[in-house]
């Protein structure tokens, strides 16, 4: 544990707690990708079923239940309770697209050729992607409102400081796992014209829009 890591945690918690909030405040999952969230749900399912195996510590497993918990109440609430309020026709991101070439890639490119090994695996890869069904459906939208805006910020803030995570544990451990920081790298890319937006537009009060596709 670093102070990285758990400032990550608690951006990734943060965020999370921010989406679920806004949806139930307003009675609306507008604007919210449930494909991301599917994702993101099954990230969280594949890569922690270790909770039945392993303890780590009490830290380790809280998180672990709270991120499983708030994925899946939120997959509920776009697709059951306030179903009627989502917008299924932008979000339209074809999931077969990143989940075909991360399950592959997991078989390929892992650890050790074991059942819970490429789960983690293929969880750290589709980590790195589950985000772009919803940059995908405000791109298509044209805009984002600004409390999406900072969920997207917190998520794209917890990846950094993972980043900064891995590099401080090479530094003081010697300790570098490739997959993790080429995937974090990757998903932080994705994160990154966001950021800039965030910055010049929703931090000075004006509403993100993005130029629509042609």
């Amino acid at each position: 544990m670093n102070i990285f890591r758990i400032l990550g945690d608690v951006s990734h918690l943060l965020a999370m707690i921010m989406l679920l909030g806004k949806i139930w405040r307003s009675k609306s999952c507008a604007g919210i990708s449930g494909k991301s969230q599917i994702l993101f749900a099954l990230v969280f399912t594949s890569r922690y079923l270790d909770l039945v195996t392993n303890f780590i510590s009490i830290y380790n497993t809280v998180m672990k239940v709270v991120f499983l918990s708030c994925a899946y109440f939120t997959v509920y609430l776009i697709y059951g309770k306030f179903r009627k309020t989502f917008d299924s026709e932008n979000d339209s991101f074809r999931l077969e697209f990143l989940l075909v070439p991360v399950t592959g890639l997991s078989f390929l490119e892992n650890h050790s050729f074991t059942p819970l090994e490429i789960l983690w695996t293929f969880s750290i890869y589709l980590e790195s992607v589950a985000i772009l069904p919803q940059l995908f459906m405000i791109s298509k939208t044209g805009e984002a409102e600004t409390i999406t805006t900072h969920y997207l910020f917190f998520l794209g803030l917890y990846r950094a400081l993972y980043l900064a995570n891995w590099i401080w544990r090479y530094h003081t451990e010697n300790f570098y796992d490739q997959i993790a920081v080429v995937s974090g790298v990757v998903q932080t890319i994705f994160y990154c014209d966001f950021f800039y937006l965030y910055v010049t537009k929703v931090l000075k009060g004006k509403k993100l829009s993005l130029p629509m596709p042609i």
